[in-house]
């Protein structure tokens, strides 16, 4: 099948034809499979998909499939040009087709000056004094959990591990509720994986079992959960994000509305799992590489078992670049989309009003017109003076970049920082036979077979 896609000749299709005399070329592309088109490509290999389609077309190819036809944008300038767009020509309901119906009004999916609005507030949570008092409550779930992973077990899954201990703290840090006390909390578990299935859905429609009609409810479920939560908080203290936001206004006194918050809070919860997936990645890779699992667990050492605070995680370089490699090998978020808000132009092409563009990244980390090697884990490409992330501005952009480049970046690195650090404290990474590779799902980039990775107590 694989072989069949790869070599199958579509039908060619234009975008649409550019205005006489504008000097724009047309967008040319294809529908791929019917019904499916190339969903199949994109789900079984991600950002090499990508990388293909970008030698056969170069940077632009119109994506004609049936069930979200898209400009797909590929390489460093066509993501600069939708990403730091200063004239405002591409508005975030390019998601709309994706994620709409489960993140409605999240701050993903506002635009301009609203979008600017909402993210000062939500800004306020992720402040420094504010990330510094949040490291105290990771460290605290992380070594928790992590103590009561399974050694020598070669059975032992690290991704739905990893996946359990974001969604407590993403419910410690965000919602100051404790799984392990708070039942309610399994409902919230359950609807955010449900949701975060969701954008992989090949059927897109409320058909019970599936998991368009499976996330539709969860959304309903989490929507009452956070309303109900929310008349709590508006009188209540706390230092939890949900608390924060049912008090925290802007430099003119306006604050969010209780929608507001359920909406955010939904999207919030979301965003807990791209971590996991990235800790899984580090353990894989680590354990892959033990010159490099060593390196990092000696620079990791001398922070011995006490709490652990901002300024003790900055000093872990070595962990920031193997984090970052792996960020870049294995990106949780590939594609960014938007939408044109008008007839404009895209690297001397034409784009009608309307149309949906997905830039990817993720292509952008394979290059090997930035990267040297790229299918290599090279840690060490991240520091001076390769740097070779400094190749172009979106060289490297796991976290997108723009208006809307991740709010919550800083949250997640020092997240993944702690959750490393207490595991090489504790453990010796392995893989279960020496040629073990994940199988990723390209859907949502998640290891499809659960990660297996054989945890071996260290003695102390």
């Amino acid at each position: 099948m694989e072989k069949w896609l790869l070599n199958h000749e579509w039908k060619q299709v234009v975008l649409a034809e550019p205005p006489a005399g504008s000097g724009l070329k047309p967008i040319a592309g294809n529908a791929g499979m019917p019904g499916l088109g190339h969903v199949i490509e994109l789900f079984r290999s991600g950002p090499r998909y990508a990388l293909r389609q970008y030698r056969s077309h170069g940077p632009l190819l119109y994506d004609a499939n049936p069930v979200c036809p898209a400009v797909l944008a590929f390489g460093p300038e066509a993501v600069q040009a939708i990403l730091a767009n200063h004239s405002k020509d591409f508005s975030q309901q390019g998601w709309v087709s994706i994620l709409g119906p489960f993140f409605n009004r999240g701050l993903l999916l506002l635009d301009f000056d609203e979008h600017m609005f909402h993210r000062r507030i939500i800004q306020q949570a992720f402040v420094r004094p504010k990330l510094a008092g949040y490291v105290e409550d990771i460290d605290r779930v992380a070594t928790e959990v992590i103590a009561d992973w399974v050694a020598d077990d070669p059975r032992f899954l690290i991704y739905p591990a990893t996946n359990r201990l974001a969604l407590k703290v993403g419910a410690v840090v965000f919602m100051g509720r404790d799984p392990e006390t708070d039942s309610e909390l399994r409902k919230v578990d359950w609807a955010c994986g449900a949701l975060s299935r969701a954008p992989g859905a090949i059927l897109r429609a409320p058909v019970p079992p599936f998991r368009w009609w499976a996330a539709m409810r969860a959304r309903k479920l989490l929507e009452e959960y956070f309303a109900a939560e929310v008349a709590k908080r508006r009188d209540a203290d706390g230092t939890d994000v949900l608390t924060l936001l049912c008090h925290a206004e802007d430099e003119d006194g306006n604050r969010f509305t209780d929608t507001d918050i359920v909406n955010h809070m939904i999207f919030l919860m979301f965003t807990s799992e791209p971590p996991a997936a990235t800790i899984a990645s580090i353990v894989y890779w680590l354990a892959a590489h033990p010159d490099w699992q060593d390196r990092v667990r000696d620079e990791s050492m001398p922070l011995g078992d006490d709490a652990l605070d901002i300024e003790d995680l900055e000093k872990l370089e070595l962990l920031d670049r193997v984090m970052n490699e792996s960020l870049r090998l294995d990106t949780p978020l590939m594609v960014h989309m938007r939408r044109a808000v008008r007839d404009t132009e895209l690297l001397g092409h034409y784009l009608p009003a309307g149309t949906d563009v997905a830039c990817w990244p993720s292509m952008n980390h394979r290059m090997p017109e930035l990267w040297t090697d790229p299918e290599k884990f090279d840690p060490d490409r991240f520091a001076e003076p390769r740097a070779e992330h400094k190749k172009h501005r979106y060289a490297f952009a796991p976290f997108g970049g723009g208006a809307h480049k991740c709010i919550g970046m800083t949250f997640g690195q020092l997240e993944i920082k702690i959750v490393v650090h207490r595991l090489l404290r504790r453990y010796r990474l392995e893989l279960p036979h020496p040629d073990y590779q994940p199988r990723w799902d390209y859907s949502k980039l998640i290891p499809s077979d659960g990660m297996p990775i054989v945890l071996r107590r260290l003695t102390r």
